[in-house]
């Protein structure tokens, strides 16, 4: 049996390190002998469940997690009411609701604080580990049978109808998708001519095989001696020797300018396709390399295949000035490999990786850049140090649910939602049921502040300063990130507003400044704050993107949900410290609520790049605007918000809101269909009481609070519903706890202000 592991553990392994004693990290061990025979029977009913329905509901419930809890669950203090919702709702009975509510969610957060959950939903993330693992000799030593069974338990409950796999667990198929777990299905044991396998090759060779799919997907392909590294557009490592300083025009082409996340990817990658690293051919990779064409392998025109791309993954065409770009580049490739400034160029990528290894304690910023890390240690080293130090490190990505096995989109979401239940709790003013689990959560949140800088210099490696800030997940990954730096703030300040003996005591003012310094370095040109770094180039340079499938990779740009909770974080702090850079915080305000006006669609909405969508973008750009005293009796802009949300309530079904992720790749707002979503629906209300839209017309509320009150499960759960993450504009992602943490936050937002009729004080 499966058990989760939280924090504090380092499994006994003498090359982990921890700032914190492992706070927040979170790994999964399988003990054969583990659990009674009722629970692994339970165990076995919920798998049966998912698969029995994965063709109409996508999304796993996390119920391991909420089974290995099952003893506090049954020994919680409150439960909601039964039977049926009224039409006419009293504070008392939201009370009641928010009880059993915040009851249950105590029982899933850990003793460190943080609520754990499935961060997963992309499939591309764990096939590029197992190639990994596979072509460093290592498989078998990181994956037990149990992980090899729990994979390929993913695998088959993942796999669409017409045999292919998406580019995350609700989307269609994709060359991307069904390529790389083709391959891991072969790699992990499975035959060729299973139906799982036997269905995807059919999917491959009715789009052309597998030269189709992706750059991303070829990389990976390469590396396993399946593709060949010519049918590759250059990931040019000498890239990484252009000059940096924006004087000399080229500067601005540097990878250092580039978005984190993608020049972090990129750099091991230019290592790989530089050192041309490639898996040892096996019987396995030879006969794979045979599957995945309907041609003969040895009759692939590869330079055709360098632009080929399945239309199902086109979401960013290559435009001609990149084609002209790759070919120069391609064909210098013949004098650039094995010279002596490709030699120099490999060095400086090594020193980048190992900066980034070093200073994340081997977590790296995501999954994708921390395997292809580990692929580079092991081809400068294969026995090296830091090779070993990234094994131990892979299970803190990987995550368990009665779907399988699957690897997540970060080390954990820990941070980022412990930060907002921290909200969300506190807003309900329900101390005597939620002091314990407010403690704690104030415990989490001070243990993963960063307290110390990146090994300096920083500007030699591109980081930006991290002192004083919140990271997405741990302290150990360290990472900054501005949303989260001021959800982390928010939460801070908010629970140090809550009794001493009852919470904790407050985190010390001089480490909230250093917070607050950070986020105002975080402001753009353009008023608006990006994601871990201000906007470094100008956007015209997403002309390179040369990643088919994502959209807006390249530069860091400014966005409306980060913009807004630096606002919402910078308002609650002066409220508390007014004499705190009172002139800097008044002129960063003024250019953030600027942005945040000017990017503000026709319609009303803002679109929402990193949640689902419209609803979550127009949450945050509410509640930006409200913090600095506008709702929609005095401002226009905030009444055409609440037009946008109210036109959009199901008033004549469930009385939710329910928007379809596929607003985020088509940009239009898409109905859900099949009802309302509770997590949409929370965020819309959010929104509109934060504009102030319950003094207006109380109605819509009354309609969304009913309707996540008739949503509630027994137990005080919410059902998991459709994915509702976001990240590159089309690649969808779980965030688990949210169908816990807004429900709560609405609905104690909804008692206080529309049925008690309370000032605001919490966004």
């Amino acid at each position: 049996m499966w058990k989760f592991v939280s924090a504090g553990n380092s499994g006994g392994h003498p090359l982990l390190r921890s700032l914190n004693e492992f706070k927040g990290r979170q790994t999964w061990e399988f003990n054969p002998t583990a659990g009674t025979p009722e629970q692994r029977a339970e165990v076995e009913r919920l798998r049966r469940e998912f698969t029995e329905k994965k063709d109409v509901h996508h999304h796993s419930a996390d119920e391991l997690l909420r089974l290995q809890c099952a003893d506090r669950i049954r020994a919680k203090k409150h439960a909601p009411p039964s039977g049926e919702i009224p039409e006419n709702l009293t504070p008392e009975r939201v009370e009641d609701h928010l009880k059993g509510a915040i009851s249950f969610y105590e029982c899933l957060q850990q003793d460190d604080g943080h609520w754990p959950g499935d961060y997963g939903g992309p499939m591309f993330l764990l096939p590029g580990l197992v190639i990994a693992l596979y072509t460093t000799g290592v498989l078998d030593e990181v994956f037990t049978p149990a992980h090899k069974q729990e994979a390929l338990r993913y695998l088959t409950n993942h796999q669409n109808p017409d045999g292919g796999f998406g580019l995350h667990i609700e989307g269609g198929s994709t060359m991307f998708g069904t390529g790389l777990n083709y391959v891991m299905a072969r790699l992990l044991g499975m035959g060729p001519d299973e139906d799982l396998t036997r269905r995807a090759r059919e999917w491959i060779h009715s789009r052309g095989g597998a030269t189709y799919i992706t750059s991303w997907g070829k990389f990976w392909l390469a590396v396993l001696g399946v593709y060949d590294w010519y049918g590759m557009n250059p990931l040019t490592p000498e890239m990484w020797l252009l000059p940096y300083s924006w004087w000399s025009g080229i500067g601005m082409m540097h990878p250092g300018r580039f978005w984190c996340h993608c020049r972090m990817v990129y750099l091991p990658m230019s290592y790989v396709y530089g050192k041309r690293g490639t898996c040892k051919e096996t019987p396995l990779t030879a006969a794979i390399r045979q599957e995945l064409y309907p041609q003969p392998y040895s009759r692939i025109d590869w330079n055709a295949a360098r632009n080929q791309c399945a239309k199902e993954d086109l979401y960013y065409p290559h435009p001609l000035v990149q084609d002209v770009l790759w070919w120069t580049l391609y064909q210098a490739e013949g004098v650039l490999a094995g010279s002596g400034l490709r030699e120099r160029a490999l060095r400086e990528c090594m020193k980048h990786i190992h900066y980034e290894d070093e200073n994340t304690r081997y977590v790296d910023i995501g999954p994708v850049n921390k395997v292809i890390n580990m692929l580079a240690c092991w081809l400068e080293e294969p026995g090296g140090e830091a090779f070993k130090k990234h094994l131990p490190r892979v299970h803190d990505y990987l995550w368990l649910a009665e779907d399988g096995l699957k690897m997540q989109g970060y080390n954990g979401s820990q941070l980022w939602d412990t930060a907002f239940a921290a909200q969300a709790i506190a807003e309900t003013g329900l101390l005597d049921v939620s002091a314990a689990c407010l403690a704690r959560a104030h415990a989490y949140v001070e243990q993963s502040q960063v307290i110390e800088e990146a090994a300096p210099p920083l500007s030699a490696y591109y980081r930006h300063i991290s002192l004083g800030a919140w990271p997405f997940s741990s302290r150990d990954h360290g990472w900054p990130i501005s949303d989260c730096s001021s959800e982390g703030l928010k939460a801070a300040l908010r629970l140090a507003s809550l009794p001493e003996d009852k919470v904790g005591a407050p985190i010390p003012a001089e480490r909230l400044y250093d917070c607050v310094n950070v986020i105002l370095s975080y402001q753009n040109s353009d008023g608006g704050m990006a994601t871990y770094e201000n906007t470094r180039s100008f956007h015209a340079l997403e002309i390179l993107n040369p990643a088919e499938t994502f959209g807006d990779i390249i530069v860091d740009y400014s966005y409306v949900e980060c913009t807004s909770a630096c606002i919402t974080a910078l308002a609650e702090f002066r409220k508390r410290y007014p004499s705190h850079r009172p002139a800097d915080i008044s002129s960063a305000l003024r250019r953030a609520e600027a942005f945040i006006r000017r990017i503000q669609r026709p319609d009303g909405s803002w679109y929402g790049s990193w949640g689902v969508c419209f609803t979550y973008g127009c949450w945050f750009g509410l509640t930006g605007l409200a913090a600095l005293g506008h709702c929609c009796q005095n401002d226009p802009a905030v009444r055409r918000c609440c037009e946008f949300l109210v036109a959009r309530q199901q008033r004549e079904g469930d009385g939710g809101w329910g928007e379809s992720y596929l607003s985020c790749e088509k940009k239009v707002y898409s109905q859900l269909e099949g009802g309302s979503h509770v997590v949409n629906t929370a965020w819309a209300m959010l929104g509109l009481m934060a504009a102030g839209y319950h003094k207006v017309d109380p109605a819509p509320l009354h309609a969304g609070a009913r309707f996540l009150l008739r949503a509630q499960l027994p137990s005080g759960d919410w059902p998991q519903q459709h994915i509702s993450g976001v990240f590159n504009r089309n690649c969808m992602i779980t965030y688990a706890n949210y169908r816990n943490i807004f429900p709560i936050w609405a609905l104690g937002h909804y008692r206080r202000l529309a049925l008690l009729g309370e000032q605001d004080i919490a966004h």
